[in-house]
């Protein structure tokens, strides 16, 4: 008892008990204490895997194959990430109601955290591009003129200077950009669906996308004013020349008509 006593008085016991104590208070705090916020996110992440892959194996498996590898109904899914997943599903697209040569967009069956947790399932087969952010494609800010000179070089072709869309070959077409998500033309540009080729940013930058989806913003906007007048749908020349044809040579025949009957009827007088 008196070595116990003093010990117990020794300069040291204090510094050992605060120790232990903590020691103590660490373990039982690592034991009990709920997972930290990284933790949390991986735990969450793999939840909407799980979730996203239940989905997929009702929706999409018949085409797509039960783990993405792709069948003679539809592509391989490894690589093409979480952006082109939202897109498709996001607009309606997929699951596509028939096969054909153009996959329109329809009414969306999903709702959004059922979108998110089918692109997480997909995005764990393989590394691609992932949902953008709103500051990606947020078009406030961007540089609307540089945007128009991007999408008459890249898009027009086949979309129409204003994004009207237009018709391809063997039954495909463009669609119209009117009224589409500026997060769902990002992603567009970022994985390329159906007969579009995708724009990966080395090839058009963050910025670009940016200024582009602006530039389309202006041009589709209800408040737009045509600064040559009378737009006429936009679809370019050739809306523009069967005007022409119609009414201004029409109108030129009338007028022929007319002089003719005039110069005829004073003839006769």
């Amino acid at each position: 008892m008196k070595k116990l006593s003093a010990r117990r008085r020794h300069p040291l016991a204090a510094v050992v008990v605060l120790l232990l104590a903590l020691a103590a208070t660490g373990g039982l705090y690592t034991a009990f204490a709920p997972a930290d916020k990284a933790q949390a996110e991986t735990v969450a992440q793999s939840l909407a895997i799980d979730e996203g892959k239940k989905l997929y194996a009702v929706g999409c498996a018949s085409c797509h194959g039960t783990g993405g590898e792709g069948s003679t109904d539809g592509p391989a899914l490894a690589g093409v990430g979480a952006a082109a997943v939202d897109f498709q599903v996001g607009t309606g697209r997929m699951p596509a109601q028939q096969p054909g040569a153009q996959v329109p967009k329809k009414k969306v069956i999903y709702s959004q955290a059922q979108i998110d947790q089918l692109a997480a399932f997909v995005a764990s087969l393989g590394a691609g591009p992932g949902v953008p952010a709103k500051e990606q494609y947020n078009p406030e800010g961007a540089d609307i003129a540089e945007g128009g000179e991007l999408f008459r070089t890249n898009c027009a072709q086949c979309h129409n200077f204003t994004g009207k869309g237009g018709a391809l070959t063997n039954g495909k077409s463009a669609p119209t950009l009117e009224d589409v998500d500026p997060k769902h033309i990002y992603e567009a540009m970022q994985t390329g669906p159906q007969n579009m080729p995708s724009f990966p940013d080395t090839t058009l930058t963050e910025k670009n996308k940016k200024d582009i989806i602006a530039y389309l913003d202006v041009v589709n906007s209800d408040d737009s004013e045509s600064p040559g007048g009378l737009e006429l749908g936009g679809l370019g020349p050739v809306s523009e020349g069967l005007f022409g044809w119609i009414f201004g040579l029409g109108g030129l025949i009338a007028v022929a008509v007319w002089v003719a009957a005039r110069t005829a009827k004073a003839k006769k007088s």
